[in-house]
C-alpha cells in the first residue's frame, strides 16, 4: 500500500508513513450517495416507490459537512439521472455495489482487527500500570518498614553497651571528662565483663595525668574477675601505651592458666645462667647468660633490680671472691621484659692455714724479736695475753720485742675478703740478767 500523501510504500500492518509521518487511512472515505442511488434503482426496477421516503439528503448533508454539495447535487439530479441513465447506472452501480460490499467486509474485518489489537494494547497498558502501582505501593511499604527498623535500631543502639561507650568516647574526644566518666561507668554497670568501658575510663584518667588511677581501673576489675582475659589484655595494652612494660611480667606472674594461655605472647622466658649457684667455687669464675633469639639481656651485680637501663649483656661476667648476686632479665623486640632471674654465687679462695711466726717456742736469755710472715693480700693480727686474736686485736706492722718472762703469743692472717686463717701460737720465756 502506498501513502496517499507522498506515495511512499507502506509495509503491511504499519499505521503511519515512515517517510512523511502521516496516518494511514485504511478505510476509504465513505460516500452515502452510492447506497442511496443503489436503493433508488432497485425501487425503480421493482416498482417500489417507498425508497423515495428513505432518502433524507438534508440529514446526510448535515451528518457529513464535506458532503453537502454532494447531497445538493444528488437532490437536483436524482430524477434526471434515474430517467435517462437508469439502465447504465444500474449496470455500473451493480458492479460498484459488489466491490463496495467486498470493501465493506474488508473494512469491517480490518476495523475489528484494529479494534481487537487496540483493546489488547489498552488492556496490556492497564496491566502494566496496575503492576507499576502495586510495585510503588510495595516499595513505599518496604521503605516505611525500613525507616521504622532503622529508627528502632538507632534507638536500641543508643541504649546498648556499645552505644553508651560510643557516647563516652565522643565526650572524651571533646574533653568533656565528667560526662565521659558517667557514660563509661554506666556502660560498665550494664556489662561489667567487657573491657571497652574500662579502657575508656582509663583514657580519661590518662588525659587527666592520673596514671595510678588509670591503672587501678584494671587492677580492681582483675581482682574481682581473675579469669577475665579481656580485662587482662586491656591492662597489658595500658602498660604498653604508657611505657610501663616492666609491669607486664608481674601482672601475668600469678594470673590464671586460662589468662596466661591467651596472653602467652607477653610472657617472656628469663635468661639462663651457665653456673650452678648451689656450688661454692674456690677460684674466680666466668658466668655466661643466654636467651631466645631476638631477646636482649640486661643485668645487675649490685643487688638492684635490672631494667632496660641496666648493663647490657655482651660478654661473660667475672665472678670474684666472696658472694656475688647477679640479677638478669630478657627483653623481646616489643620491649616486654621477663621476670628477673636472680642467682647468688660464692667464691672462696684457699687461705693460709696459719701464719708463720718466728722464733719458735722456747726459753731465751737474750733480747729477741717476734716476726710474722705475711703473704700478699693478707693482714696479720696478734695477742700476747693468751686470747685468740680477731680483726679487733692489734694489727701487725713489724717485728715485736719479746717481753721478759713468760709470754703466750698468738697470731692470725685475714685476707682482703675478711676470711681469717688459723691461729698460730707460740710460748716464750725470756730470762735476762
Amino acid at each position: 500500500m502506498k501513502c496517499r500523501y507522498c506515495g511512499h510504500e507502506i509495509p503491511e500492518g504499519m499505521l503511519y508513513c515512515e517517510k512523511c509521518g502521516e496516518e494511514v487511512r485504511i478505510v476509504p472515505d465513505y460516500n452515502p450517495l452510492d447506497d442511496m442511488l443503489t436503493q433508488q434503482i432497485r425501487g425503480a426496477i421493482n416498482g417500489d416507490d417507498s425508497y423515495d421516503d428513505y432518502l433524507d439528503y438534508q440529514a446526510v448533508s448535515n451528518t457529513d459537512p464535506r458532503r453537502k454539495s454532494a447531497g445538493r447535487s444528488t437532490g437536483r439530479n436524482t430524477g434526471r439521472t434515474s430517467g435517462r441513465n437508469a439502465g447504465r447506472t444500474y449496470g455500473r452501480n451493480t458492479g460498484n455495489t459488489t466491490r463496495r460490499r467486498n470493501t465493506d467486509l474488508q473494512r469491517g474485518n480490518t476495523s475489528r482487527n484494529l479494534s481487537e489489537r487496540e483493546k489488547k494494547r489498552r488492556q496490556a497498558e492497564r496491566k502494566k500500570a496496575l503492576r507499576r502501582k502495586r510495585r510503588r505501593c510495595i516499595l513505599l511499604i518496604m521503605l516505611v518498614f525500613l525507616l521504622a527498623a532503622v529508627g528502632i535500631g538507632i534507638a536500641v543502639y543508643q541504649m546498648s553497651y556499645k552505644g553508651i561507650v560510643g557516647k563516652g568516647n565522643k565526650a572524651l574526644e571533646s574533653k568533656e571528662y565528667n560526662a565521659a566518666i558517667e557514660y563509661f561507668e554506666k556502660a560498665s554497670d550494664k556489662d561489667n565483663t567487657k573491657a571497652d568501658a574500662y579502657v575508656g575510663l582509663s583514657k580519661v584518667y590518662i588525659a587527666q595525668k592520673n596514671l595510678s588511677r588509670a591503672e587501678s581501673v584494671f587492677l580492681d576489675v582483675i581482682k574481682e574477675q581473675p579469669k577475665n582475659s579481656d580485662v587482662y589484655q586491656a591492662c597489658v595494652q595500658f602498660y604498653m601505651d604508657t611505657d610501663q612494660k616492666e609491669e607486664i611480667p608481674m601482672l601475668l606472674e600469678d594470673a590464671d592458666d586460662s589468662v596466661r594461655e591467651v596472653l602467652g605472647g607477653y610472657i617472656i622466658e628469663g635468661p639462663e645462667f651457665s653456673l650452678d649457684d648451689t656450688e661454692v667455687f674456690d677460684d674466680v669464675q666466668e658466668l655466661s647468660l643466654s636467651a631466645k633469639d631476638g631477646y636482649t639481656i640486661y643485668y645487675t651485680d649490685d643487688e638492684t633490680e635490672p631494667s632496660i637501663n641496666s648493663t647490657k649483656y655482651t660478654e661473660p661476667i667475672r665472678i670474684g671472691e666472696d658472694e656475688t648476686v647477679i640479677k638478669a632479665i630478657a627483653v623481646n623486640k616489643k620491649g616486654v621484659p621477663s621476670l628477673p632471674v636472680e642467682k647468688t654465687y660464692t667464691v672462696e679462695l684457699p687461705i693460709e692455714d696459719a701464719p708463720a711466726v718466728s722464733p719458735s717456742t722456747g726459753q731465751y736469755d737474750s733480747a729477741m724479736q717476734i716476726e710474722i710472715k705475711i703473704p700478699d693480700g693478707y693482714t696479720a693480727y696478734y695477742t700476747m695475753d693468751g686470747n685468740d686474736p680477731t680483726t679487733a686485736s692489734k694489727k701487725y706492722s713489724g717485728p715485736i720485742d719479746m717481753p721478759s718472762g713468760e709470754t703466750i703469743f698468738k697470731a692470725i692472717l685475714v685476707n682482703g675478703k675478711g676470711r681469717v686463717s688459723g691461729v698460730t701460737t707460740r710460748s716464750y720465756v725470756l730470762e735476762t740478767e
